[in-house]
């Protein structure tokens, strides 16, 4: 009875020992809430922060500016006006107008040395201008190297920039609750940082109609965020984020992004266009 007991124990204390061992990295992530703090002492609370460092500088923000000529307004086409104005030997006025249109959004610098920034191709079709910003506040205007309208990515060429290379994840490997991250400019308010989970994988949607199975993900993705990575916990790019769903283009946490390997794709294929 003795032995059977000592052997339960021994279980007991191994078994324990597993647990403790598994549970260690949490218990080191959190505070000693009853511990005194020392002065200068910082607390070992969860934090992002070093995998979003490593981030950041490589997102940039993009602006794009397209010059529409605005329809002729409809009295000037007006018979009698026309006759009026041919009588008195004035002129017709041609009563168009310029209309500029723009638009914001992110991307990734995807090869610093050579200039190459990844975002979305809906920013940068039919654009006149765009505008690459860096996150320490350079702007640089960049020129459209080609888009894979399929997986809504362009390709854009700055000036050689100093930039760390994101590493790129996969997400054939992603499952539903896995902690995911967007990068990006938001309403134009500055870079900003936002999390969640993955919320569905292989996911089609008609608001996003044609880019084929995408990741949705409940991670805030709002106007101006288009185009930024979406990252897992280890800070590599898993998406490109590309749509979303909600009134008025509003963020509703349903937000969806285009897997990385079909971006990858679409930079290799638009690199070897003539």
């Amino acid at each position: 009875m003795a032995r059977r007991d000592s052997g339960a124990l021994i279980r007991w204390i191994l078994v324990t020992a597993g647990l403790l061992s598994a549970a260690g990295c949490r218990q080191s992530m959190a505070p000693n809430l009853g511990a005194a703090m020392m002065p200068g002492q910082v607390a070992a609370y969860p934090s992002m922060a070093p995998v979003l460092r490593k981030v950041t500088p490589a997102v940039v923000t993009i602006t794009s500016v397209s010059d529409v000529a605005d329809a002729r307004h409809a009295v000037l086409d007006d018979p009698d006006l026309r006759r009026f104005l041919d009588r008195s030997g004035v002129a017709v006025p041609d009563g168009r107008r310029t209309l500029r249109r723009q638009r914001a959004g992110s991307g990734v610098i995807w090869d610093g040395p050579r200039g190459l920034v990844l975002t979305n191709a809906h920013l940068a079709r039919g654009a006149d201008r765009i505008l690459v910003t860096l996150q320490d506040g350079q702007a640089h205007a960049a020129e459209v190297v080609g888009m894979a309208e399929d997986a809504d990515i362009a390709v854009l060429r700055i000036v050689p920039v100093e930039a760390p290379r994101l590493r790129l994840g996969t997400s054939e490997r992603l499952e539903v609750g896995d902690f995911v991250m967007v990068v990006g400019n938001p309403f134009g308010i500055g870079q900003s940082a936002t999390s969640g989970i993955v919320s569905a994988v292989g996911r089609v949607h008609r608001e996003a109609d044609g880019l084929g199975p995408l990741i949705q993900t409940d991670a805030s993705i709002n106007p101006g965020n288009s185009g930024g990575p979406l990252i897992n916990m280890a800070g590599e790019v898993i998406g490109i984020t590309s749509a979303l769903v909600g009134p008025d283009a509003g963020n509703v946490g349903i937000g969806f992004a285009v897997p990385i390997e079909r971006a990858e794709q679409a930079v290799r294929e638009i690199l070897k266009r003539p």
